[in-house]
């Protein structure tokens, strides 16, 4: 006589083989999905008006992306926000790669501390794919200002609180940032010019309305080329291809310093990994390419392409190292 365990055995044996299947069965189509992808055109999100750093970037790589991939890759911007409203899109969109976002400093470090009301989380919300570039804020002077080097920035400033005027394309930005962590970390008290947007800002920093200004590069190298800012140092940890002979500001006196003004491409949370791997492959490509490094080179910018997972931690000690500034600059979006 069988005992009620072998009785029930062959039921449980049929059961757990049922429930494997349906599991394969539920995973063949994100497989299938992953394998075929791409199989129709590509948007990529770009959270800020056409002609800025970030579209141009984004027009770069995605045409680039567009030929190795075989489908069209469309640049949709979406300002508004700080990037919060593109960069909302693409936390909502369907986690299939068709979707992806040229994200920035600003998007994925920065508005997290800088906005008391966040419409999606930088990090849980976001797949990140990869870094496309590097972009040096330069810090220039108008060319009537008695300092010439960071060690005599430091030394007026000091000498005359509050005196030197930075101005800025509006509170909050990594141009606005780069100032307050110079002042924090150089020991030094200036003030603080906003304005709407880097193009007024230059304006009154060319006229003479105010002293100084950290800008991103390819808003700001033509007027230096054109010896009309003079250039005192750049923000990154080592010195810009595009200026050579000007020196960072570590090595000028402020150990430490870098405010790298960033851009990279992530996917919605939950994009499947294949679909990662192929999209990371295609940026790395086209950051190898000769041609548009040419065209970064041209703007500025430094090609910077990683893995996923390098990626993902950079942007996490990104987000600590500005949130840090944000808290003590007192900025707020809100």
């Amino acid at each position: 006589m069988k005992t009620l365990a072998q009785t029930f055995a062959p039921k449980r044996r049929t059961l757990a083989l049922a429930m494997l299947a349906t599991g394969a069965l539920a995973l063949a189509p994100l497989a299938a999905q992953a394998q075929a992808f791409p199989s129709k055109g590509l948007t990529m999100i770009v959270p800020f008006s056409p002609g800025g750093t970030t579209d141009i970037l984004a027009r770069v790589v995605g045409g680039f992306m567009a030929k190795d991939l075989g489908q069209p890759v469309i640049i949709d911007n979406r300002p508004g926000a700080g990037g919060n409203i593109g960069a909302q899109m693409v936390a909502r969109a369907a986690p299939d790669g068709y979707t992806i976002l040229m994200g920035t400093v600003g998007t994925h470090a920065i508005n997290q501390s800088l906005y008391k009301k966040m419409p999606f989380d930088p990090i849980k919300d976001f797949a990140p794919v990869s870094r496309v570039a590097l972009v040096p804020n330069l810090l220039v002077a108008n060319p009537s200002q008695p300092f010439k080097t960071v060690k005599e920035l430091i030394a007026y400033a000091k000498a005359n609180p509050g005196k030197v005027t930075f101005a800025s394309s509006g509170s909050g930005t990594s141009i606005h940032l780069s100032g307050e962590m110079f002042q924090q970390m150089a020991g030094v008290e200036m003030q603080h010019i906003p304005y709407k947007g880097s193009a007024p800002a230059l304006t009154d920093l060319l006229g003479g309305q105010t002293a100084i200004m950290f800008d991103n590069m390819p808003s700001v190298i033509g007027h230096v080329r054109a010896g009309k800012l003079r250039p005192i140092a750049v923000t990154t940890p080592t010195r810009s291809p595009a200026l050579p002979d000007v020196p960072t500001i570590a090595e000028s006196g402020v150990p430490g310093y870098s405010a790298t003004s960033w851009f990279g491409i992530l996917a919605p949370a939950g994009t499947p990994a294949p679909v990662i791997a192929k999209l990371n492959a295609s940026i790395l490509k086209a950051l190898a390419d000769p041609e548009v490094k040419k065209k970064l080179a041209e703007q500025g910018a430094e090609p910077h392409g990683e893995k996923p997972e390098q990626f993902a931690e950079f942007i996490r000690s990104e987000t600590a190292k500005w949130g840090q500034t944000v808290k003590v600059s007192g900025a707020t979006a809100d």
